[in-house]
Protein backbone atom coordinates (compact mmCIF):
# COMPACT_ATOMS: atom_id res chain seq x y z
CA UNK A 1 0.00 0.00 0.00
CA UNK A 2 1.42 3.37 -1.06
CA UNK A 3 1.23 6.06 1.67
CA UNK A 4 3.09 9.04 0.16
CA UNK A 5 2.41 11.48 2.99
CA UNK A 6 3.82 9.03 5.54
CA UNK A 7 6.95 8.60 3.39
CA UNK A 8 7.44 12.36 3.28
CA UNK A 9 6.87 12.86 7.02
CA UNK A 10 9.33 10.09 7.93
CA UNK A 11 11.95 11.58 5.57
CA UNK A 12 11.38 15.04 7.06
CA UNK A 13 11.73 13.79 10.63
CA UNK A 14 14.93 11.85 9.91
CA UNK A 15 16.47 14.84 8.15
CA UNK A 16 15.38 17.20 10.94
CA UNK A 17 17.17 15.02 13.51
CA UNK A 18 20.47 15.42 11.67
CA UNK A 19 20.01 19.16 11.07
CA UNK A 20 18.97 19.98 14.65
CA UNK A 21 21.90 17.99 16.07
CA UNK A 22 24.27 20.04 13.90
CA UNK A 23 22.52 23.26 14.96
CA UNK A 24 22.82 22.24 18.60
CA UNK A 25 26.56 21.73 18.14
CA UNK A 26 26.95 25.31 16.87
CA UNK A 27 24.59 26.72 19.55
CA UNK A 28 21.64 27.48 17.27
CA UNK A 29 18.10 26.93 18.63
CA UNK A 30 16.02 23.97 17.46
CA UNK A 31 13.58 26.37 15.78
CA UNK A 32 16.28 27.44 13.32
CA UNK A 33 17.12 23.78 12.74
CA UNK A 34 13.54 23.00 11.76
CA UNK A 35 13.41 26.01 9.44
CA UNK A 36 16.65 24.91 7.74
CA UNK A 37 15.23 21.39 7.42
CA UNK A 38 12.29 22.87 5.56
CA UNK A 39 14.61 24.76 3.22
CA UNK A 40 16.47 21.52 2.46
CA UNK A 41 13.24 19.57 1.89
CA UNK A 42 11.71 22.30 -0.24
CA UNK A 43 11.27 22.19 -4.01
CA UNK A 44 14.25 24.46 -4.68
CA UNK A 45 16.79 22.04 -3.11
CA UNK A 46 16.18 18.33 -2.42
CA UNK A 47 12.51 18.36 -3.41
CA UNK A 48 11.62 15.68 -0.85
CA UNK A 49 8.07 16.92 -0.36
CA UNK A 50 5.69 16.60 -3.28
CA UNK A 51 2.48 17.56 -1.48
CA UNK A 52 3.44 20.60 0.61
CA UNK A 53 -0.20 21.62 1.04
CA UNK A 54 -0.91 18.45 3.03
CA UNK A 55 2.10 19.18 5.27
CA UNK A 56 0.80 22.74 5.76
CA UNK A 57 -2.59 21.44 6.90
CA UNK A 58 -0.96 19.11 9.42
CA UNK A 59 1.35 21.90 10.60
CA UNK A 60 -1.61 24.17 11.35
CA UNK A 61 -2.55 21.77 14.13
CA UNK A 62 0.75 22.60 15.81
CA UNK A 63 -0.07 26.31 15.88
CA UNK A 64 -3.51 25.50 17.29
CA UNK A 65 -2.06 23.29 20.04
CA UNK A 66 0.49 25.98 20.93
CA UNK A 67 -2.22 28.60 21.38
CA UNK A 68 -4.28 26.05 23.33
CA UNK A 69 -1.51 25.53 25.88
CA UNK A 70 -0.93 29.30 26.11
CA UNK A 71 -4.63 29.75 26.92
CA UNK A 72 -4.41 26.97 29.51
CA UNK A 73 -1.59 28.78 31.30
CA UNK A 74 -3.55 32.00 31.76
CA UNK A 75 -5.31 32.50 35.06
CA UNK A 76 -8.46 34.59 35.37
CA UNK A 77 -6.53 37.54 36.82
CA UNK A 78 -3.94 37.36 34.04
CA UNK A 79 -6.70 37.33 31.42
CA UNK A 80 -8.35 40.38 32.96
CA UNK A 81 -5.03 42.21 32.85
CA UNK A 82 -4.66 41.33 29.17
CA UNK A 83 -7.89 43.06 28.10
CA UNK A 84 -6.34 46.50 27.79
CA UNK A 85 -3.15 45.36 26.00
CA UNK A 86 -5.19 43.23 23.59
CA UNK A 87 -7.57 45.92 22.40
CA UNK A 88 -5.50 49.08 22.94
CA UNK A 89 -2.06 47.74 22.10
CA UNK A 90 -3.25 45.39 19.36
CA UNK A 91 -5.46 47.91 17.58
CA UNK A 92 -2.80 50.61 17.74
CA UNK A 93 -0.09 48.29 16.42
CA UNK A 94 -2.17 47.17 13.45
CA UNK A 95 -3.63 50.63 12.80
CA UNK A 96 -0.27 52.43 12.79
CA UNK A 97 1.33 49.74 10.61
CA UNK A 98 -1.45 49.75 8.00
CA UNK A 99 -1.51 53.58 7.86
CA UNK A 100 2.29 53.91 7.60
CA UNK A 101 2.71 51.21 4.95
CA UNK A 102 -0.23 52.54 2.95
CA UNK A 103 1.36 55.99 3.03
CA UNK A 104 4.68 54.60 1.81
CA UNK A 105 2.90 52.71 -0.98
CA UNK A 106 1.07 55.85 -2.12
CA UNK A 107 4.36 57.76 -2.10
CA UNK A 108 5.80 55.15 -4.48
CA UNK A 109 2.87 55.42 -6.87
CA UNK A 110 0.95 52.31 -5.81
CA UNK A 111 -2.86 52.37 -5.59
CA UNK A 112 -4.27 52.56 -2.08
CA UNK A 113 -5.75 49.04 -2.38
CA UNK A 114 -2.27 47.54 -2.68
CA UNK A 115 -1.02 49.76 0.12
CA UNK A 116 -3.71 48.54 2.52
CA UNK A 117 -2.97 44.91 1.64
CA UNK A 118 0.77 45.37 2.17
CA UNK A 119 0.00 47.11 5.48
CA UNK A 120 -2.02 44.10 6.63
CA UNK A 121 0.78 41.73 5.60
CA UNK A 122 3.40 43.73 7.50
CA UNK A 123 1.18 44.10 10.59
CA UNK A 124 0.84 40.36 11.29
CA UNK A 125 3.45 38.59 13.42
CA UNK A 126 4.13 34.91 14.09
CA UNK A 127 2.46 33.71 17.27
CA UNK A 128 3.88 30.22 16.64
CA UNK A 129 7.53 31.32 16.68
CA UNK A 130 7.36 34.08 19.29
CA UNK A 131 5.31 32.21 21.88
CA UNK A 132 7.27 28.99 21.35
CA UNK A 133 10.60 30.74 22.00
CA UNK A 134 9.17 32.54 25.03
CA UNK A 135 7.96 29.25 26.48
CA UNK A 136 11.40 27.71 25.99
CA UNK A 137 13.08 30.69 27.69
CA UNK A 138 10.48 30.90 30.47
CA UNK A 139 9.57 34.53 29.67
CA UNK A 140 5.86 34.05 28.98
CA UNK A 141 4.90 35.70 32.29
CA UNK A 142 7.21 38.71 31.92
CA UNK A 143 5.80 42.07 30.81
CA UNK A 144 7.27 41.43 27.35
CA UNK A 145 5.64 38.01 27.21
CA UNK A 146 2.21 39.29 28.22
CA UNK A 147 2.34 42.25 25.84
CA UNK A 148 3.47 40.06 22.95
CA UNK A 149 0.69 37.58 23.66
CA UNK A 150 -1.93 40.36 23.82
CA UNK A 151 -0.91 41.87 20.48
CA UNK A 152 -0.68 38.44 18.83
CA UNK A 153 -4.18 37.52 20.05
CA UNK A 154 -5.60 40.73 18.56
CA UNK A 155 -3.81 40.00 15.29
CA UNK A 156 -5.46 36.56 15.19
CA UNK A 157 -8.83 38.21 15.75
CA UNK A 158 -8.19 40.54 12.81
CA UNK A 159 -7.25 37.76 10.36
CA UNK A 160 -10.89 37.22 9.33
CA UNK A 161 -11.63 40.93 8.58
CA UNK A 162 -8.36 41.15 6.63
CA UNK A 163 -9.25 38.12 4.51
CA UNK A 164 -12.69 39.62 3.89
CA UNK A 165 -11.08 42.90 2.87
CA UNK A 166 -9.09 41.29 0.03
CA UNK A 167 -12.04 40.72 -2.36
CA UNK A 168 -13.48 44.08 -1.29
CA UNK A 169 -10.21 45.84 -2.21
CA UNK A 170 -10.06 44.03 -5.55
CA UNK A 171 -13.69 44.87 -6.31
CA UNK A 172 -14.66 41.20 -6.57
CA UNK A 173 -17.09 41.36 -3.63
CA UNK A 174 -19.74 43.88 -2.72
CA UNK A 175 -21.09 43.15 0.75
CA UNK A 176 -24.44 44.66 1.67
CA UNK A 177 -25.25 45.94 5.15
CA UNK A 178 -27.82 43.18 5.60
CA UNK A 179 -25.33 40.42 4.75
CA UNK A 180 -22.74 41.91 7.07
CA UNK A 181 -25.29 42.21 9.90
CA UNK A 182 -26.41 38.57 9.66
CA UNK A 183 -22.81 37.35 9.39
CA UNK A 184 -21.87 39.17 12.61
CA UNK A 185 -25.09 37.98 14.30
CA UNK A 186 -24.30 34.37 13.42
CA UNK A 187 -20.80 34.65 14.91
CA UNK A 188 -22.16 36.22 18.10
CA UNK A 189 -24.82 33.52 18.53
CA UNK A 190 -22.37 30.64 18.06
CA UNK A 191 -19.77 32.12 20.40
CA UNK A 192 -22.54 32.84 22.92
CA UNK A 193 -23.54 29.17 22.85
CA UNK A 194 -19.91 28.21 23.44
CA UNK A 195 -19.71 30.53 26.46
CA UNK A 196 -22.86 29.01 27.93
CA UNK A 197 -21.37 25.54 27.55
CA UNK A 198 -18.15 26.71 29.20
CA UNK A 199 -20.10 28.22 32.07
CA UNK A 200 -22.57 25.42 32.80
CA UNK A 201 -21.48 22.21 31.09
CA UNK A 202 -17.68 22.06 30.86
CA UNK A 203 -16.92 21.25 34.50
CA UNK A 204 -19.54 18.49 34.55
CA UNK A 205 -18.09 16.96 31.40
CA UNK A 206 -14.52 17.09 32.71
CA UNK A 207 -15.54 15.65 36.09
CA UNK A 208 -17.25 12.71 34.37
CA UNK A 209 -14.15 12.13 32.22
CA UNK A 210 -11.68 12.34 35.12
CA UNK A 211 -13.75 9.96 37.24
CA UNK A 212 -13.11 7.23 34.69
CA UNK A 213 -9.44 7.42 35.78
CA UNK A 214 -8.48 6.65 32.17
CA UNK A 215 -5.77 8.87 30.74
CA UNK A 216 -6.68 7.99 27.15
CA UNK A 217 -10.24 9.30 27.57
CA UNK A 218 -8.93 12.49 29.18
CA UNK A 219 -6.53 13.04 26.28
CA UNK A 220 -9.21 12.37 23.66
CA UNK A 221 -11.57 14.78 25.40
CA UNK A 222 -8.86 17.45 25.52
CA UNK A 223 -7.99 17.07 21.84
CA UNK A 224 -11.68 16.97 20.93
CA UNK A 225 -12.40 20.24 22.74
CA UNK A 226 -9.26 21.94 21.40
CA UNK A 227 -9.60 20.93 17.76
CA UNK A 228 -13.39 21.12 17.82
CA UNK A 229 -13.29 24.73 18.97
CA UNK A 230 -10.60 25.46 16.38
CA UNK A 231 -12.78 23.95 13.65
CA UNK A 232 -15.78 25.96 14.84
CA UNK A 233 -13.96 29.29 14.62
CA UNK A 234 -12.56 28.29 11.23
CA UNK A 235 -16.11 27.68 9.96
CA UNK A 236 -17.01 31.16 11.26
CA UNK A 237 -14.19 32.64 9.17
CA UNK A 238 -11.78 33.10 12.08
CA UNK A 239 -8.42 31.39 12.53
CA UNK A 240 -7.87 27.88 13.87
CA UNK A 241 -5.43 29.12 16.48
CA UNK A 242 -7.93 31.64 17.88
CA UNK A 243 -10.45 28.85 18.46
CA UNK A 244 -7.83 26.68 20.16
CA UNK A 245 -6.79 29.64 22.33
CA UNK A 246 -10.43 30.12 23.42
CA UNK A 247 -10.67 26.39 24.21
CA UNK A 248 -7.56 26.72 26.38
CA UNK A 249 -9.08 29.66 28.22
CA UNK A 250 -12.24 27.66 28.88
CA UNK A 251 -10.39 24.64 30.24
CA UNK A 252 -8.12 26.86 32.35
CA UNK A 253 -11.18 27.69 34.47
CA UNK A 254 -11.71 23.99 35.24
CA UNK A 255 -10.26 22.46 38.40
CA UNK A 256 -8.86 19.68 36.22
CA UNK A 257 -6.78 21.97 34.01
CA UNK A 258 -3.39 20.73 35.23
CA UNK A 259 -4.28 17.13 34.38
CA UNK A 260 -5.12 18.27 30.85
CA UNK A 261 -2.01 20.28 30.04
CA UNK A 262 0.49 17.55 30.92
CA UNK A 263 -0.89 15.16 28.30
CA UNK A 264 -1.08 17.61 25.41
CA UNK A 265 2.53 18.88 25.42
CA UNK A 266 4.21 16.02 23.47
CA UNK A 267 1.68 16.30 20.65
CA UNK A 268 2.10 20.05 20.50
CA UNK A 269 5.87 19.75 20.14
CA UNK A 270 5.64 17.24 17.27
CA UNK A 271 3.14 19.29 15.28
CA UNK A 272 5.02 22.54 15.98
CA UNK A 273 8.19 21.07 14.47
CA UNK A 274 6.20 20.32 11.31
CA UNK A 275 4.99 23.91 11.23
CA UNK A 276 8.51 25.34 11.27
CA UNK A 277 9.58 22.86 8.60
CA UNK A 278 6.63 23.86 6.40
CA UNK A 279 7.65 27.53 6.69
CA UNK A 280 11.19 26.71 5.60
CA UNK A 281 9.85 24.97 2.51
CA UNK A 282 8.49 28.30 1.25
CA UNK A 283 11.98 29.75 0.75
CA UNK A 284 12.86 29.70 -2.95
CA UNK A 285 16.65 29.40 -2.91
CA UNK A 286 16.98 30.13 -6.65
CA UNK A 287 14.96 33.35 -6.37
CA UNK A 288 16.90 34.34 -3.25
CA UNK A 289 20.20 33.82 -5.05
CA UNK A 290 19.21 35.92 -8.07
CA UNK A 291 17.75 38.75 -5.91
CA UNK A 292 20.04 38.35 -2.90
CA UNK A 293 20.93 41.96 -2.13
CA UNK A 294 17.45 43.36 -2.71
CA UNK A 295 15.84 40.71 -0.47
CA UNK A 296 18.41 41.29 2.28
CA UNK A 297 17.68 45.01 2.03
CA UNK A 298 13.92 44.46 2.15
CA UNK A 299 14.36 42.21 5.18
CA UNK A 300 16.40 44.81 7.08
CA UNK A 301 13.93 47.58 6.23
CA UNK A 302 11.02 45.36 7.27
CA UNK A 303 12.51 44.60 10.70
CA UNK A 304 13.40 48.24 11.42
CA UNK A 305 10.05 49.57 10.18
CA UNK A 306 7.95 47.07 12.09
CA UNK A 307 9.96 47.59 15.27
CA UNK A 308 9.46 51.36 15.11
CA UNK A 309 5.72 51.01 14.38
CA UNK A 310 5.17 48.61 17.29
CA UNK A 311 6.94 50.82 19.86
CA UNK A 312 4.04 53.30 20.32
CA UNK A 313 1.57 50.46 20.96
CA UNK A 314 3.60 49.48 24.03
CA UNK A 315 4.67 52.93 25.22
CA UNK A 316 1.10 54.28 25.23
CA UNK A 317 0.20 51.69 27.88
CA UNK A 318 2.75 53.15 30.29
CA UNK A 319 5.49 50.54 29.93
CA UNK A 320 9.15 51.69 29.94
CA UNK A 321 11.16 52.09 26.74
CA UNK A 322 13.22 48.98 27.49
CA UNK A 323 10.13 46.75 27.56
CA UNK A 324 8.81 48.44 24.41
CA UNK A 325 12.06 47.76 22.51
CA UNK A 326 12.22 44.10 23.54
CA UNK A 327 8.55 43.53 22.69
CA UNK A 328 8.84 45.30 19.34
CA UNK A 329 11.91 43.32 18.27
CA UNK A 330 10.20 40.10 19.35
CA UNK A 331 7.30 40.86 16.99
CA UNK A 332 9.44 42.03 14.05
CA UNK A 333 8.69 39.15 11.72
CA UNK A 334 5.97 38.12 9.28
CA UNK A 335 3.14 36.02 10.69
CA UNK A 336 2.04 32.60 9.50
CA UNK A 337 -1.43 33.90 8.59
CA UNK A 338 0.16 36.50 6.32
CA UNK A 339 0.93 33.65 3.90
CA UNK A 340 -2.78 32.93 3.55
CA UNK A 341 -3.50 36.62 3.13
CA UNK A 342 -0.76 37.00 0.51
CA UNK A 343 -2.07 34.02 -1.47
CA UNK A 344 -5.53 35.62 -1.46
CA UNK A 345 -4.04 38.91 -2.65
CA UNK A 346 -2.19 37.16 -5.48
CA UNK A 347 -5.36 35.36 -6.59
CA UNK A 348 -7.27 38.65 -6.48
CA UNK A 349 -4.67 40.36 -8.68
CA UNK A 350 -3.52 42.90 -6.07
CA UNK A 351 0.15 42.13 -6.80
CA UNK A 352 2.17 40.01 -9.24
CA UNK A 353 4.19 36.83 -8.84
CA UNK A 354 7.54 38.61 -8.39
CA UNK A 355 6.16 40.68 -5.53
CA UNK A 356 4.65 37.54 -4.01
CA UNK A 357 7.95 35.64 -4.19
CA UNK A 358 9.81 38.61 -2.71
CA UNK A 359 7.32 38.60 0.15
CA UNK A 360 7.75 34.86 0.76
CA UNK A 361 11.55 35.05 0.90
CA UNK A 362 11.52 38.11 3.17
CA UNK A 363 8.94 36.40 5.40
CA UNK A 364 10.98 33.24 5.86
CA UNK A 365 14.16 35.24 6.52
CA UNK A 366 12.46 37.35 9.21
CA UNK A 367 11.19 34.17 10.86
CA UNK A 368 14.65 32.61 10.78
CA UNK A 369 16.15 35.75 12.30
CA UNK A 370 13.58 35.93 15.12
CA UNK A 371 15.42 33.65 17.62
CA UNK A 372 18.56 35.77 17.26
CA UNK A 373 16.61 39.03 17.52
CA UNK A 374 14.95 37.84 20.73
CA UNK A 375 18.36 36.99 22.19
CA UNK A 376 19.97 40.36 21.41
CA UNK A 377 16.84 42.43 22.15
CA UNK A 378 17.46 42.83 25.94
CA UNK A 379 21.11 43.78 25.35
CA UNK A 380 20.21 46.25 22.62
CA UNK A 381 17.50 47.77 24.80
CA UNK A 382 19.96 48.06 27.69
CA UNK A 383 22.44 49.93 25.49
CA UNK A 384 19.76 52.31 24.26
CA UNK A 385 18.17 53.12 27.64
CA UNK A 386 21.15 52.35 29.86
CA UNK A 387 21.44 49.69 32.54
CA UNK A 388 22.11 46.02 32.55
CA UNK A 389 20.65 43.61 30.03
CA UNK A 390 19.45 40.80 32.23
CA UNK A 391 16.21 39.07 31.34
CA UNK A 392 12.95 40.15 32.88
CA UNK A 393 11.73 38.14 35.83
CA UNK A 394 8.19 36.87 35.97
CA UNK A 395 5.95 38.98 38.17
CA UNK A 396 4.30 36.76 40.74
CA UNK A 397 1.19 38.87 40.97
CA UNK A 398 0.73 39.35 37.23
CA UNK A 399 -0.19 36.11 35.63
CA UNK A 400 1.81 33.32 37.22
CA UNK A 401 -0.15 30.17 37.76
CA UNK A 402 0.72 30.11 41.48
CA UNK A 403 1.59 33.45 43.16
CA UNK A 404 2.69 31.84 46.46
CA UNK A 405 6.25 32.16 47.79
CA UNK A 406 7.99 29.95 50.39
CA UNK A 407 4.82 27.88 50.58
CA UNK A 408 4.04 24.24 51.32
CA UNK A 409 2.93 21.84 48.57
CA UNK A 410 0.96 18.84 49.81
CA UNK A 411 0.76 15.94 47.37
CA UNK A 412 -2.17 13.76 48.40
CA UNK A 413 -5.18 14.69 50.51
CA UNK A 414 -5.92 11.58 52.51
CA UNK A 415 -5.90 11.47 56.30
CA UNK A 416 -2.25 12.54 56.58
CA UNK A 417 -2.70 15.28 53.99
CA UNK A 418 -5.73 16.66 55.81
CA UNK A 419 -3.87 16.73 59.13
CA UNK A 420 -0.92 18.45 57.49
CA UNK A 421 -3.17 21.06 55.86
CA UNK A 422 -4.90 21.68 59.20
CA UNK A 423 -1.57 22.25 60.96
CA UNK A 424 -0.37 24.57 58.18
CA UNK A 425 -3.61 26.58 58.31
CA UNK A 426 -3.48 26.91 62.11
CA UNK A 427 0.19 27.90 61.95
CA UNK A 428 -0.39 30.54 59.25
CA UNK A 429 1.72 28.72 56.66
CA UNK A 430 0.71 29.25 53.01
CA UNK A 431 0.00 25.93 51.31
CA UNK A 432 -1.56 24.35 48.25
CA UNK A 433 -2.79 20.79 47.68
CA UNK A 434 -2.45 18.44 44.70
CA UNK A 435 -4.80 15.45 44.59
CA UNK A 436 -5.49 12.78 41.95
CA UNK A 437 -8.94 11.77 43.20
CA UNK A 438 -11.53 13.89 41.34
CA UNK A 439 -14.21 13.25 43.98
CA UNK A 440 -11.94 14.60 46.71
CA UNK A 441 -11.14 17.65 44.58
CA UNK A 442 -14.86 18.31 43.98
CA UNK A 443 -15.66 17.90 47.68
CA UNK A 444 -12.99 20.29 48.96
CA UNK A 445 -12.53 22.76 46.09
CA UNK A 446 -14.54 25.48 47.90
CA UNK A 447 -12.89 24.80 51.24
CA UNK A 448 -9.22 24.26 50.44
CA UNK A 449 -6.65 25.50 47.86
CA UNK A 450 -6.82 22.14 46.09
CA UNK A 451 -6.18 21.21 42.47
CA UNK A 452 -6.41 17.99 40.49
CA UNK A 453 -3.25 16.75 38.80
CA UNK A 454 -0.49 14.16 38.54
CA UNK A 455 2.57 15.17 40.59
CA UNK A 456 4.81 12.90 38.52
CA UNK A 457 4.41 15.38 35.63
CA UNK A 458 6.99 18.20 36.05
CA UNK A 459 4.73 20.77 34.35
CA UNK A 460 2.10 20.21 37.05
CA UNK A 461 4.54 20.91 39.88
CA UNK A 462 5.87 23.96 38.02
CA UNK A 463 2.31 25.24 37.77
CA UNK A 464 2.09 25.02 41.59
CA UNK A 465 5.32 27.01 41.96
CA UNK A 466 7.58 24.16 43.08
CA UNK A 467 10.71 26.21 42.39
CA UNK A 468 9.53 28.86 44.88
CA UNK A 469 8.12 26.46 47.49
CA UNK A 470 9.81 25.91 50.84
CA UNK A 471 8.67 22.30 51.27
CA UNK A 472 7.12 19.58 49.09
CA UNK A 473 5.43 16.86 51.13
CA UNK A 474 4.31 13.60 49.47
CA UNK A 475 1.63 11.86 51.54
CA UNK A 476 0.34 9.12 49.26
CA UNK A 477 0.40 5.35 49.67
CA UNK A 478 1.71 4.50 46.21
CA UNK A 479 5.47 3.72 46.24
CA UNK A 480 5.70 3.68 42.42
CA UNK A 481 4.08 7.12 42.20
CA UNK A 482 6.39 8.45 44.93
CA UNK A 483 9.45 7.22 42.99
CA UNK A 484 8.09 8.84 39.81
CA UNK A 485 7.66 12.17 41.63
CA UNK A 486 11.06 12.31 43.32
CA UNK A 487 12.95 11.27 40.19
Amino acid sequence: MDVPLLYEIVTIFLLSIVVTIVCNKIKLPATVGFLLTGVLCGPSLLGVVRDRQAIDHVAEIGVALLLFTIGMELSGDALNRLKRPVFLGGSLQIGLTVLAVTGLALAHGMPYQQGILWGCLVALSSSAIVLRIMQEKGTTNTPTGRLSLAILVFQDIMVAPMLLAVPLLSGALRLSFQEAFFSVLWVVLVLGAVLLFARFGLNRLMEAVVRTRTREILLLTTLGLCLGMALLTNVLGLSLSLGAFLAGLMLARSQYSMSVIAGILPYRDVFMSLFFISVGMMLNVDFLGSHFFSIIGYTAVFIVLKTLLTLPAVLIQGYPLRTAIVTSLSLAQVGEFAFVLAASGLAAGLFDMDAYQNFLDVSVLTMMLTPGLMVIAPRLAAKIVGGRGEAEAPAADEGEACPLQDHLIIVGFGISGKHLAHVARESGIAYTILEMNPETVSRYRHKEPIAHGDASQPVVLEHLGVTRARVLVIVISDPAAVRAIVT
